[in-house]
């Protein structure tokens, strides 16, 4: 897959679509720590289920699902499993503090349905053996869960960003073959705020103007 620094494609990869999350307090952007500490089995706490659990047991619990219902636990795993609050802050980053508390509260329901429905359409189709989990990684606050998708043009490797909010694991972003959901969407949305306000940032995704020319560049 790529690794030259473009975005690799919407359709290629169903769960770069559905990440979302953010963090409570801070307005710039946190760079997530280097990771050097392997998890071994035992060393988290009884009272909060593992990274690499968490993230397998939710994507099982959406492929499993069928018909309609599918829909419906897509649903209820994105709102148990992501933190879309802590990434649209990421992906604003600085420019998160221009818009009013209710317009930061639109962006993030706005952003959370965006993805949504590209989760929605993507995942649809995809069987759970595609889906291989290989690993975490934990660095105090911070965890990394490895995966591939097995496509026709080979396997794409997929990486699931959380953070631990008082006790619960939480995923932050998601990386296709290294590149992070945050970064890619904080390029196109910093590039509209240069240029125009928050109130006109929230019209484009309102209108999904803003999904349609991401998803077009990508193809």
């Amino acid at each position: 897959m790529r690794r030259n620094g473009s975005d690799p494609p919407v359709n290629t990869w169903p769960l770069f679509a559905v990440a979302v999350m953010a963090l409570s307090t801070a307005v710039a952007f946190l760079p997530v720590p280097a990771f050097a500490q392997t998890l071994t089995p035992g060393t988290e706490t009884a009272a909060r289920e593992r990274p690499l659990d968490l993230v397998k047991s939710s994507f099982a619990r959406v492929m499993e699902a069928e018909g309609g219902q599918r829909q419906v636990e897509i649903r209820r795993v994105t709102g148990e499993l992501f933190d879309f609050h802590e990434m649209s802050r990421r992906i604003l980053g600085v420019h998160w503090g221009e818009g009013s508390t209710t317009q930061q509260e639109e962006f993030v329901q706005l952003f959370a349905e965006m993805l949504e429905r590209m989760y929605l359409t993507n995942i649809a189709s995809m069987p759970l053996a595609a889906v291989k989990f290989e690993g975490e990684l934990i660095a105090g606050d911070y965890a990394r869960v490895s995966s591939r998708i097995a496509g026709r043009r080979g396997d794409t490797s997929v990486e699931y960003r959380l953070v631990d909010h008082a006790g619960q694991w939480v995923v932050y972003d998601i990386a296709i073959e290294g590149v992070g959901l945050v970064s890619s969407y904080r390029s196109q949305f910093t590039s509209i705020l240069r240029n125009s306000s928050f109130a006109a940032l929230l019209e484009r995704l309102r209108s999904r103007d803003v999904v349609r020319k991401w998803s077009k560049s990508r193809r």
